[in-house]
């Protein structure tokens, strides 16, 4: 038996053993851990990880001595031990929850503005590319980033992946072509695959891409089926997905930096029905005692966001023109946090979803934002050799990723937790703060978008004393503009893509 001595709080402890291989560790034998504190107790399972080795994660909540039990049919013995909790390190805030409602904060309080990017299948790319991939997210704002644990066969993707999830051999990938490929989605010739004996080595790279990930400050949302797909993972049996998740599920769940995606446009998994996302959505709730983050992402038609088991809104617009004109709305109905994962992304390929400029993106990115919800990037420009981020990382070379840190700093600025679209004029988009305790106003945001005013007029009472600033969301400058009061108006360059700061000044 292998473990550590001691682990942080909200970090991985790992219980390494030995076990069974006789017949098929993935099926037929059962490990699970049992882990108790003072102050909580916790059962997951287990997972065979290959060369006869089994393991057990557990994340634990408090800064206090636990010990664990492990055992089940993968072995006669029973483990037993014993760690220490220590206190978490300076940039490990713990898993991200929902806050306030339609927003997020980290376990210990720390507010959490989601800035994400999609990247679909980056870590199945060449482990150059993907060490690329990381040093290009260290250096931008994305907080969070969408990626695949299967691989995806689309538009510049006829490439094979570096690993497979399963034993056996794909199809002969030579008859595809740019012109035929449509004619293997969702379809599997010549795969020769074991659904029910997993590749521990591919899960072990996705692994450490997750880990990687959560050493950057990087939330991890998993995108765990789409229907991309030539090799037949989309069109597994029932007990083939069943097995499917719960093997994810232990490996993956006690990273703290984890969101479970059920899937990526699930209405084009025509051959799941209503009662698979719901069977797999219970899967996740039973077996996740972190209770990580869970959503399900569309194509065209909507899941229903208001079930019990959806923690937040993953949205892909459904309007040509309109995106985050729509956060209110689905606010509203909704009543949960709204993240515009796909609102179309930067860049020049055919696809009218891959070829928005980097203006056009930052401005749904403010649009969403002061309507009290989170965009989400993406960056499709043409490569000659197909490297396009939006599927394989690599370098970023749009114009809005810069823009995006510049509008995470002003959230990080805002007072409580979140914004909240509040009334205004026809023609702009206006926030306050999301409404919480002990906190009675006095801070709005303004956003113009496309139009350029040269003066607006602003006006909240006759007794405080209110301080402004234009910002130039594109230039990324703020310019202070005087302290007021009463009504008053307030001179703009006339550019586009232009807001206006608010503060009250308290008196002292």
């Amino acid at each position: 038996m292998i473990y550590a001595k001691t682990v942080e709080k909200w970090d991985v402890f790992e219980v390494t053993v030995p076990g069974y291989t006789e017949n098929n560790p993935f099926t037929d034998y059962k490990i699970q851990g049992r882990f108790c504190s003072k102050n909580e107790e916790k059962c997951v399972d287990g997972f065979y990880d290959g060369g006869g080795i089994y393991k057990v994660r557990f994340m634990p909540s408090f800064e206090e001595a636990y010990t664990f039990e492990i055992k089940g049919s993968f072995s006669e013995e029973i483990y037993k031990g014993a760690f220490q909790v220590t206190v978490p390190g300076k940039n490990n805030h713990g898993p991200v929850r929902v806050a306030n409602t339609y927003h997020f904060a980290y376990e210990d309080g720390t507010p959490y503005y989601p800035v994400g990017t999609t990247c679909y299948v980056w870590s199945l790319q060449s482990e150059e590319l993907q060490e690329l991939t990381l040093q290009t997210l260290a250096d931008s704002a994305f907080n969070k980033i969408r990626f695949c644990i299967f691989p995806k066969h689309y538009d510049y993707n006829f490439n094979e992946p570096i690993s497979y999830p399963y034993e056996g051999t794909p199809c002969d990938n030579s008859v595809l072509t740019k012109d035929n490929f449509h004619e293997f989605v969702g379809t599997a010739p010549g795969n020769n695959w074991d659904y029910k004996r997993f590749n521990p080595k591919h899960f072990q790279l996705f692994e450490k891409r997750i880990k990687d990930l959560m050493e950057l400050g990087i939330e991890a949302d998993i995108i765990v089926m789409h229907p991309y797909d030539r090799w037949g993972f989309s069109m597994m049996a029932k007990d083939e997905d069943d097995l499917y998740w719960n093997y994810v599920i232990a490996r993956f769940s006690a990273y703290r930096n984890v969101w479970w995606s059920l899937a990526n446009e699930y209405d084009l998994m025509f051959c799941k029905k209503l009662e698979d996302w719901e069977r797999y959505a219970k899967i996740i709730c039973q077996k996740d005692v972190y209770n990580h983050l869970r959503s399900i992402h569309n194509c065209k038609s909507f899941y229903d966001y208001a079930r019990p088991w959806i923690t937040h809104c993953s949205i892909q617009r459904q309007d040509t023109y309109k995106s985050a004109e729509y956060v209110d709305e689905w606010r509203t109905r909704y009543k949960k946090p709204v993240v515009l994962d796909e609102i179309a992304y930067e860049g020049n390929i055919q696809h009218g979803w891959g070829n928005i400029s980097g203006q056009e993106l930052v401005r749904r990115f403010w649009e969403a934002s002061l309507r009290g919800g989170y965009a989400g990037h993406g960056e499709t420009f043409m490569d000659e050799n197909d490297i396009l981020w939006w599927s394989h990382g690599g370098k970023l070379h749009g114009e809005s990723p810069e823009r995006f840190q510049f509008l995470l700093n002003i959230l990080k600025e805002t007072p409580g937790l979140g914004l909240a679209p509040m009334e205004a004029k026809w023609d702009e988009v206006a926030a306050k703060v999301e409404s919480v305790p002990f906190h009675d106003g006095g801070y709005y945001l303004y956003y113009y978008g496309f139009n350029r005013p040269s003066f607006r007029e602003y006006y909240y009472d006759d007794i405080h004393m209110y301080e402004a600033e234009v910002i130039d969301t594109w230039n990324m400058t703020i310019t202070k503009a005087g302290i007021f009061k009463g009504k008053f108006i307030l001179d703009l360059p006339g550019r586009e893509y232009m807001a206006v700061r608010i503060r009250r000044i308290e008196s002292k």
